[in-house]
């Protein structure tokens, strides 16, 4: 018999697997472990500035902007990753009560139904701000994120319900934040998505 044939499909494959993983880590990139953490980079500090009113009335130019995105994506990404893999607690600190009971209902469900969702995060395309505002003390930002994700959901034989998981699926999201300025521990929360 001639294994030829099976070498070159191997050898095949092989520089296909090889290929695809260049390209995903060249898209990806690679964690150092200097990655930002959510506590410090979507504090308190990236907020709105103070301007001199009786009230307290906070401005939201162009600088406090870029640096509330640059947290909101990071906390995109990791509610999105943390959710999927069904660890609320991890996320908690970011999300008000109700986001919150929303998201565990959900992971509940999942698993008294043995689901398994299948998510891979590859990156944001755009994070806008479409509006901000201050209710009294509450000050909040509404964002816009456009998103590449490949995602399937699983029954628990390992059959596909519903997702391509050789598929990337584009994701618009709009994400609200808020935060208390006369809170004890003033950071931005997740108080309000839509798809």
């Amino acid at each position: 018999m001639n294994y030829s044939f099976e070498y070159i499909d191997i050898i095949l494959l092989a520089m296909i697997a090889g290929f695809i993983f260049l390209r995903l880590r060249g898209i990806l990139g690679k964690k150092t472990g200097h990655e930002e953490d959510i506590p410090t980079s979507f504090a308190q500090d990236l907020n709105f500035k103070k301007s001199t009113v009786k009230k307290e009335v906070y401005e939201f130019d162009e600088d406090a902007k870029k640096e509330f995105l640059k947290g909101a994506k990071i906390a995109y990404e990791t509610i999105i990753t943390s959710f999927a893999k069904g660890k609320i607690n991890e996320i908690k600190s970011i999300l008000n009560k109700d986001v919150y009971n929303s998201f565990s209902e959900a992971i509940n469900e999942r698993s008294t139904k043995q689901i398994k969702n299948e998510t891979t995060f590859i990156g944001i395309n755009s994070a806008e701000i479409k509006g901000h505002n201050q209710n009294n003390d509450l000050l909040e930002v509404s964002v816009n994120f456009i998103s590449e994700i490949i995602t399937c959901i699983k029954d628990k034989e390992n059959k596909i319900i519903s997702g391509d998981p050789q598929k990337i699926k584009r994701v618009n999201d709009t994400w609200k934040f808020a935060r208390n300025i006369r809170s004890q521990k003033p950071n931005w929360k997740l108080i309000e998505t839509e798809v």
